[in-house]
């Protein structure tokens, strides 16, 4: 009886040792493995052997380029943790076609190695190569050249200004006439492509130099006019035309009378005293929608003298 029931705790004994050893077997064997996959964690206890086994396991499908990190044959630990990173489709375009590549984040210049699309030193390419794509963007390609040409050019004359004694201030007089002068450009013509977007002239070689002008300025302020001293603040070479009486108020509400002269203000401002050649002392104290620029409209008693006078040019001081 003793010897039987030796026996009976020898079994259980061993029973629960192989039921210990098994479990911890089991525990051993088991693995938490966290799998990072379409924008989401799913976490999961497993006894697969490897990355590839516990996908599977889990139903996850791999498409041709999806990159899984670690690789598929890695073993598995406890705490394992894999990341799938899937492959999208980017449109690079480039040489006037449009190419669609199945990749997952790498830089521009890999996407573009990938397409085999080669690069040129001045190439211009967006997003920059170093940029990391992201789904949704694409690749654009532009291809710069260049050409070099050469052609004729214009070298504008300089202008030179030199006092002139004898001449009245506001006046000037051509002493020499300019001519221009001539160059042959190397110029370089920047293509995107295949399209112009700009020139820049590398190389200049002159064939011929510019003559510059000449011009006198005035600077007499004081003239005699028979026994008329006149001091004046500049002349003037104006074109002077004639008015007589309307019945209406001049621009300035006075009534027309000799000596008043229309002008335009921007040239001579309303009621500056003026010396008119051929006409005498004047006020400027109208103005009309045909008096531009260096002209002047002088008053005269009547109609014949009006057309006596006619459309001349006149030199007018402005005086102080």
């Amino acid at each position: 009886m003793l010897f039987l029931r030796s026996k009976q705790l020898a079994f259980w004994l061993a029973l629960v040792f192989m039921v210990a050893f098994l479990g911890g077997l089991l525990f051993w064997l088991e693995k938490d493995v966290t799998i990072a996959v379409d924008g989401k964690l799913v976490r999961t206890l497993t006894f697969k052997q490897t990355v590839q086994d516990v996908l599977e396991q889990e139903g996850i499908k791999l498409g041709p380029k999806d990159v899984v990190k670690p690789g598929l044959d890695t073993r598995l630990e406890k705490g394992s943790r894999i990341q799938v990173i899937r492959a999208f489709n980017v449109k690079v375009l480039a040489d006037g076609r449009v190419r669609q590549i199945l990749t997952t984040p790498v830089t521009v210049a890999q996407a573009l190695k990938v397409a085999g699309i080669g690069l040129g030193d001045e190439d211009i390419v967006t997003p920059k190569p170093d940029v990391v794509i992201k789904k949704g963007q694409d690749i654009r390609v532009v291809r710069v050249s260049h050409q070099v040409i050469t052609a004729n050019a214009v070298i504008p004359y300089p202008v030179q200004r030199t006092a002139d004694n004898a001449l009245e201030k506001g006046l000037t007089k051509t002493v020499r006439r300019g001519q221009n002068g001539l160059a042959v450009d190397e110029i370089k013509i920047t293509y995107h492509d295949g399209k112009e977007t700009g020139r820049e002239v590398i190389g200049r070689t002159i064939v011929k130099d510019p003559v510059p002008q000449v011009i006198a300025m005035g600077t007499i302020t004081s003239v005699s006019r028979g026994n008329l001293r006149l001091d004046f603040d500049r002349a003037m070479i104006a074109e002077a035309t004639a008015y007589t009486y309307t019945g209406s108020r001049t621009s300035s509400g006075a009534y027309p009378e000799v000596g008043l002269v229309a002008v335009d203000p921007s040239v001579i401002p309303m009621g500056t005293r003026l010396y008119v050649e051929g006409y005498g002392f004047a006020r400027a104290a109208d103005c009309g929608s045909d008096i531009k620029g260096n002209r002047i409209d002088v008053f005269m008693e009547t109609e014949s003298q009006c057309r006596s006078w006619g459309r001349r040019t006149v030199k007018v001081y402005v005086l102080e």
